[in-house]
């Protein structure tokens, strides 16, 4: 199952072999269904400085820092560069809102998911864009035994977000792994061409709002409308390559 995805993806790039050793997971949206809190917390957050941000902008612009996801609208809107100071401050709004905000889910299924890969040896990393410090902490705290605090990368990490490379790129470092050992799961365009452009196998969870085009668009290597259906096919994607 999956052969002609798994070739694609090794004719894509040139390489020899996909033996993966480590997934990597984006957090919002696919580790927790958290996404419509964040998209409330953006609209009315950016509201207060008059900046449009419609729901559906924040799942388009999902996986970007927060600093950089601001700076990029004020361009576009006011044609204005801001300083990273003055969008740091606009963000610690949305994140004051986000913190008001009914706690997210665990999303169904990336449990028992995590489970399996850890079961077969691999290491699992998280790769969020966010800044959110009370975020970060609830992931070991939720996820004990199976996400380990080295094994996260936030906006702290890097110097460039999604749909950069870096992101990725760098969680391919904390888990020692090549491109072609790893596997990536994300729900936004923006973190799928970030994972395409890290040259990871990228399996794209659809559980926003966006059109499956979207993510297909961006390059993902499969698509699943949920993280239960993609938790029941894990073992036959890592099955074909044992």
């Amino acid at each position: 199952m999956y052969t002609k995805e798994i070739d694609n993806y090794l004719r894509k790039f040139g390489f020899k072999k996909f033996t993966p050793k480590a997934v990597l997971f984006d957090m919002d949206g696919v580790l927790y269904d958290s996404m419509p809190n964040h998209a409330y917390s953006w609209h009315n957050s950016m509201a207060s400085f008059g900046i449009e941000m419609s729901e559906a902008d924040a799942y388009a612009h999902e996986g970007m820092r927060g600093v950089e996801t601001i700076k990029k609208i004020v361009k576009e809107q006011r044609g204005i560069e801001i300083s990273d100071e003055e969008s740091q401050r606009m963000y610690d709004e949305k994140s004051r809102i986000f913190a008001t905000r009914p706690q997210a889910e665990i999303m169904d299924g990336v449990i028992d998911l995590q489970r399996k890969i850890k079961s077969y040896g691999m290491k699992i990393v998280v790769v969020t864009g966010s800044g959110q410090h009370s975020l970060l902490e609830k992931l070991t705290h939720d996820f004990s035994g199976l996400i380990e605090p080295g094994m996260i990368v936030s906006s702290f990490d890097v110097t460039r977000g999604k749909p950069h490379p870096m992101p990725y790129l760098k969680g391919m470092e904390k888990a020692g792994v090549e491109p072609w050992e790893a596997i990536v799961v994300e729900n936004a365009p923006l973190g799928v061409r970030a994972a395409v452009a890290a040259r990871i196998f990228t399996v794209a969870v659809n559980t926003g709002p966006l059109p499956n085009e979207m993510l297909a668009d961006e390059g993902a290597n499969l698509i699943f409308d949920r993280m239960t259906d993609f938790d029941k096919v894990f073992p036959n994607l890592i099955g074909s390559q044992k």
